[in-house]
């Protein structure tokens, strides 16, 4: 029996569909074969890790402070005259006793002459007037003249033995004027700005100075504490002298100096309290005006447990530090942070001397994570590991 056309054309697609449905359902077969082959296995997480060790450890207190001069003099003029000579150069370093400036000497020596000539004068008029009061006391004797001409010419002579001594401390102020003329230096130290020049006219006694001299060799620095600390500061400077090491911008190598004041009040706006370390200052590395980062160590504390202070985690329980256990994976520590120094923390619970604690790579840690250690040097050490203390420290520990 002949179909229709109609029926033909359904049975057609349908064996379309039906062949277009095998072949899916075999590529869908193949696609899951290959996805079980390509599974991939657990990956580890790339840490830094570092050891923790015992060692001492100072106990420091950290400012910021100022390097002040030891001395610091401002040179002025006590008489009014002519600069006729500058004997040093800006910025240049004097000795105490050197010739600074010579001002034009001639006036105070004319004035030094007449009260010298003055002096003369009036002193041969006191030597006559006492013999006229000596003759005139004979006289008296022998009843020649009355009282009254003796104690005239007494006191005459009184007069003129006074005017005498006026006429003594009048040269005696010359001299001194004369000395005055030539300025020296007080102290031993470094020269300023110099504010007249040569030829011009020094005042006496002017506001502001010709030229300043600092002393730096010593030097201090003047740097401010809490209040909170100062009993400690006060129990320690009881046991011995205090060290403080002091680093300016762009040196990293401490000065050291010992601690030698302590202010007498609290700041009680601030609540601090003013200290001040004397520096030897030998090579010249601290300068007056320049800030200066401040460390005070009022002890050591021995044998101590640190780790690196990146190791150190926060978190809503507190604080915490990824350790590496044997098998190289995650476990979260628990830890207790008693302080920090420098790039280090001293943990006084939760951390034992050995352990592997991590440093870098902690964002993708959870507790049980398998870890790969990058770290190249035995233990798992590296430069991220806990170095020796700072040479600010080591600097401290040498004496």
């Amino acid at each position: 029996m002949k179909l229709p056309s109609i029926y033909k054309s359904r049975a057609i697609k349908a064996v379309v569909l039906a062949g277009t449905l095998a072949a899916l359902s075999f590529l869908g077969a193949c696609a899951a074969n290959d996805k079980k082959q390509q599974k991939p296995a657990a990956s580890s997480v790339p840490v830094t890790i570092a050891l923790a060790q015992k060692k001492d450890v100072p106990l420091q207190i950290t400012a910021i402070g100022a390097v002040e001069a030891y001395n610091t003099v401002g040179i002025k003029s006590q008489v009014t005259g002519e600069i006729t000579s500058v004997n040093f150069r800006e910025g240049q370093d004097v000795k105490k006793g050197q010739l600074l400036f010579t001002i034009d000497r001639r006036p105070m020596d004319a004035d030094l002459r007449r009260a010298e000539a003055t002096l003369a004068k009036d002193s041969a008029t006191a030597a006559n007037d006492r013999a006229e009061a000596e003759r005139y006391e004979a006289l008296f004797k022998q009843g020649v003249v009355a009282r009254q001409q003796l104690d005239r010419m007494v006191a005459q002579a009184n007069a003129s033995e006074a005017l005498v001594k006026a006429d003594q401390a009048a040269v005696q102020n010359a001299r001194v004027q004369l000395q005055y003329t030539s300025i020296h230096a007080p102290i031993s130290g470094r020269t300023g700005n110099l504010m007249v020049q040569l030829g011009n006219i020094a005042k006496a006694n002017p506001d502001s100075p010709i030229v300043t001299i600092n002393q730096v060799e010593p030097v201090y620095v003047t740097f401010t504490i809490p209040e909170q600390f100062l009993s400690e500061v006060k129990r320690y400077m009881g046991r011995g002298t205090l060290r403080v090491a002091a680093t300016v911008p762009n040196d990293p190598t401490p000065a050291i100096g010992n601690l030698t004041f302590v202010d007498n009040a609290v700041d009680r706006q601030t609540g601090t309290i003013k200290l001040k370390a004397t520096f030897p200052n030998k090579d010249r590395r601290l300068w007056p005006g320049q800030f200066a980062n401040a460390t005070l160590t009022l002890a050591v504390e021995p044998n101590v447990t640190t780790v690196p202070s990146q190791a150190v985690q926060t978190s809503q329980q507190g604080q915490f530090v990824f350790v590496i256990r044997e098998d190289n994976t995650a476990e979260v520590r628990p830890v207790t942070v008693s302080r920090t120094v420098g790039n280090e923390s001293v943990i006084t619970g939760g951390i034992q001397t050995g352990d592997r604690v991590v440093t870098d790579g902690q964002l993708r840690l959870v507790a049980g994570a398998k870890v790969e250690i990058r770290n190249n040097t035995p233990g798992g050490q590296n430069a991220t590991a806990p170095q020796q203390t700072g040479k600010n420290e080591q600097a401290l520990k040498q004496d």
